[in-house]
C-alpha cells in the first residue's frame, strides 16, 4: 500500500503535472496540500477517472487540503479538532480499508508557516501543533495503524536544510517549532523517511526564488508519521525528487515534490 503527501501550490495551476506524477507514481492513498480553491473548484474528475475517491477540504485562494483513495473512505473528516473559531482548511482524515487488510487511517496536513517570527502568526503556528499533538494522542489508544502525511512547515534538523545558519530565525526552524513536532513524534510515531535513510540528505522543498533548485538549496518540511502499528508495516519511503525539475510550456512544477511511504 503506498501512501503519499504532496503540497501542489494550486492544484488547478499544476494540474498537468500532478497528473503526470500520479499517472507513473501510481499511489494508492495521497494527501494534497495548498489546493487553494473551494472544493467545488477541485478537479475531482480527473482523479475519479483515474479510480479515485476523492475527500476535498478547500479554501478559496488560500490553503486546503484533500485525500484520494483507490479504496473508500470511512470516518472522513475535516479540519483539526480543538478551536472551532481556526476556519483555515489544514486538516483531513479517514479511515481507508483495502480489500482482504486492516484499515489504516490516514490523516493529511498542511500546518502554517509561521513567518514573521516571533508574531501572532508564529503563535498561530505552534497553537495549532500543540493541537495536532493532542488529537494524536487521543488516536493513539485505538491501535490502529495510522499514517499522518502532509507539510509540517517544520525543518526537523540540522541535516534537513542547506544552510542551517541561514535559517536560524525562521519559523520553519526556530526551536520552538522544532521542539513542537519533537514532542509529535516522542508520542510514539516514526519519521519514515528518517528510519529507511537515516543519513542521506533529502530535501522535499526549494524555493522558486534566488536559483535554489538549481543550487540544491533545499528544504526537508513534507513528512509521513507513523503510528507503531504503520512502523510495523514499513517496507519502503522516498522523495521523488525529479518532479521538481519537470517544467512545462502548460505548467510549472510545484516548489515541493512527493514524498511516499510503502506498507505492507
Amino acid at each position: 500500500m503506498k501512501i503519499a503527501t504532496f503540497n501542489v501550490n494550486s492544484i488547478n495551476a499544476r494540474l498537468p503535472r500532478i497528473l503526470e506524477w500520479f499517472d507513473k507514481a501510481k499511489p494508492d492513498v495521497a494527501v494534497l496540500q495548498e489546493i487553494k480553491c473551494v472544493d467545488e473548484k477541485f478537479p475531482t474528475a480527473e482523479f475519479e477517472d483515474r479510480g479515485y475517491n476523492v475527500h476535498v477540504h478547500g479554501q478559496k485562494t488560500y490553503n486546503g487540503v484533500a485525500l484520494l483513495s483507490k479504496f473508500p473512505f470511512e470516518e472522513a473528516k475535516k479540519g483539526l479538532p480543538g478551536d472551532e473559531a481556526d476556519d483555515h482548511a489544514r486538516y483531513i482524515e479517514a479511515l481507508i480499508t483495502p480489500a482482504g487488510a486492516k484499515p489504516v487511517r490516514v490523516i493529511g496536513v498542511y500546518a502554517p508557516n509561521g513567518n514573521p517570527a516571533p508574531g501572532p502568526k508564529f503563535d498561530y503556528k505552534l497553537k495549532w501543533l500543540k493541537r495536532l499533538k493532542k488529537h494524536v494522542a487521543e488516536l493513539l489508544p485505538l491501535e490502529e495503524a495510522m499514517v499522518i502525511a502532509g507539510d509540517y512547515n517544520v525543518i526537523p534538523q540540522a541535516e534537513d536544510v542547506y544552510d542551517p545558519k541561514a535559517w536560524a530565525e525562521d519559523a520553519l526552524f526556530r526551536p520552538e517549532s522544532r521542539a513542537a513536532f519533537r514532542e509529535i513524534l516522542n508520542l510514539g510515531l516514526t519519521d519514515a523517511i528518517r528510519q529507511i535513510h537515516p543519513r542521506k540528505t533529502l530535501y522535499t522543498f526549494w524555493d522558486y526564488q534566488a536559483g535554489a533548485w538549481e543550487k540544491d538549496h533545499g528544504l526537508r518540511i513534507d513528512h509521513l508519521l507513523l503510528s507503531p502499528q504503520a512502523a510495523d508495516r514499513l517496507k519502503d519511503a522516498g522523495v521523488d525528487r525529479s518532479v521538481r525539475g519537470r517544467a512545462g510550456a502548460d505548467a510549472k512544477p510545484s516548489d515541493h515534490v512527493p514524498v511516499w511511504v510503502e506498507l505492507a
